[in-house]
């Protein structure tokens, strides 16, 4: 708990998140936050690199809490800065998808209340501890993808034309018809290594990604551990009959479907690449790290 007036914030935000709202609602929330009695700097880079810079500066400075606005990739980024430290994190939805701000019970469709509760945490409520996973010298915190979802991920960042939502699902119509199921090798913990043919493989933190698909609908932020869900081989009419299940969670009830968890996972495929947060991760192999309470979230 934090004395009224004395907590300074830094606030990271991405002005083209939510094509452009987050940019419409900046001011108002900065208003917000300094009229509820905390002091706020406002990090506006000229790219990703350079707001992440600006933010570990910020952090490394002595900020009370680092908050973003912005989607899930604004997100993504500030959870990397502060992930292992004791500075916590709030989170201002206002992009497409606010999968963790949905997942975490904030307001997505309302950035002011979302101010209220960074306002309300730190100076009255405090944070608490949440779970994120480490990939190598990279942290996140929802699901990380591989498989049918990350190749049309592939596709849709080769595309130039449409722009936004429509760019994924065309790239969607684009790689579907000429999608096999892929080899993967999945180790759990200590296990012996699971060798299985699969169209995708989801590590789930948090429940859901890609704008409410909650892919991993049992996945606990405080459990230390990572779910994994494995869609094996169906045939195409199948796959189109069971994704629509995914914004439910009823997926996993299908035969296809196994889901398992772990502390540790590593993920091999040939020629497959992951991403986490809905942002490259890297080419596989990836090894996933849950680490237990890594970040101090204002939620």
């Amino acid at each position: 708990m934090t004395r009224r007036g004395s907590a300074e914030i830094a606030l990271v935000a991405n002005p083209t998140a939510g094509k452009g709202r987050a940019a419409r609602v900046l001011d108002e929330v900065v208003a917000r936050l300094r009229a509820g009695g905390l002091t706020t700097r406002t990090l506006v880079g000229t790219d990703a690199q350079d707001s992440l810079d600006l933010a570990r500066k910020a952090v490394a400075e002595g900020v009370d809490a680092l908050v973003s606005l912005g989607g899930d990739g604004m997100t993504h980024l500030a959870l990397n800065v502060v992930a292992g430290t004791d500075t916590p994190l709030g989170v201002i939805p206002a992009g497409t998808g606010n999968d963790l701000a949905n997942t975490l019970g904030l307001p997505v469709r309302d950035p002011i209340g979302a101010a209220d509760v960074v306002i309300d945490r730190i100076l009255d409520g405090g944070s608490w501890a949440m779970d994120a996973v480490r990939s190598g010298d990279e942290w996140w915190g929802c699901v990380l993808g591989a498989g049918f979802d990350s190749r049309v991920n592939d596709r849709a960042n080769r595309l130039s034309w449409p722009r936004g939502k429509s760019r994924y699902n065309l790239a969607i119509l684009l790689e579907l018809p000429v999608f096999r199921p892929l080899p993967f090798t999945i180790r759990l913990d200590d296990e012996p290594p699971w060798q299985t043919e699969a169209m995708l493989v989801a590590l789930g933190n948090a429940q859901s990604y890609g704008a409410g698909m909650r892919v991993t609908p049992d996945a606990d932020l405080t459990d230390g551990l990572i779910d994994v869900m494995v869609l094996g081989p169906v045939s195409k009419i199948e796959f189109l009959r069971t994704f629509p299940k995914v914004f439910k969670g009823t997926h996993v009830d299908h035969p296809a479907v196994t889901v398992r968890r772990a502390r540790a996972v590593t993920l091999s495929a040939p020629g497959v690449n992951a991403y986490a947060d809905g942002e490259f991760l890297s080419a596989l192999p990836v090894t996933c790290d849950c680490v237990q309470g890594a970040v101090r979230i204002l939620a």
